[in-house]
């Protein structure tokens, strides 16, 4: 199954949809203007709140929790690397392989992939392709997905 992430280019506040193979709005996420740290709610498009995102704030390393049904079940950890950056997501037993430069990498659990990420170069905002193995996996690879992405667009931001 493929998702389709289309992030608005010039906005004040974060809001975007996902869509599926066919073009259609599945879902969408909406960030929160005046908060203390990230924080992305994941709606489907009928306004019920699917997974919930929160930058730990006051942390050394980036560390965003993700919630589901107001459950914590992933932490994303930017680990301290010199080289090129590494992510960890402690709580799925899930391991992230690639290239974040390129914005090309995979989440695989053991040799079970779960989600494999790709990013469009050539589109106005940005643009990732999702392709999830398990429709099961659809929830939380997508909020993985959008956690380790805002620690990149903050460390762009930083850089900037």
């Amino acid at each position: 199954m493929k998702l389709y992430i289309q992030q608005k280019v010039f906005s004040w506040v974060d809001r975007f949809t996902v869509m599926d193979e066919a073009g259609r709005d599945k879902y969408y996420v909406e960030g929160e203007l005046f908060s203390f740290g990230k924080k992305l709610h994941l709606y489907d498009m009928a306004g019920a709140e699917r997974a919930f995102i929160q930058q730990k704030v006051f942390s050394f390393l980036p560390r965003y929790f993700v919630f589901v049904e107001g459950m914590e079940i992933a932490e994303i950890v930017k680990e301290l690397t010199f080289l090129r950056p590494r992510y960890s997501i402690e709580g799925l037993g899930w391991e992230i392989n690639g290239s974040f430069w390129a914005h090309d990498y995979e989440i695989v659990q053991g040799s079970r992939p779960i989600v494999t990420i790709h990013k469009e170069w050539m589109t106005w905002g940005d643009c990732y392709e999702m392709d999830i193995a398990d429709e099961r996996d659809e929830i939380v690879a997508l909020s993985v997905v959008l956690a380790i992405d805002c620690v990149m667009a903050a460390e762009a931001a930083a850089n900037s």
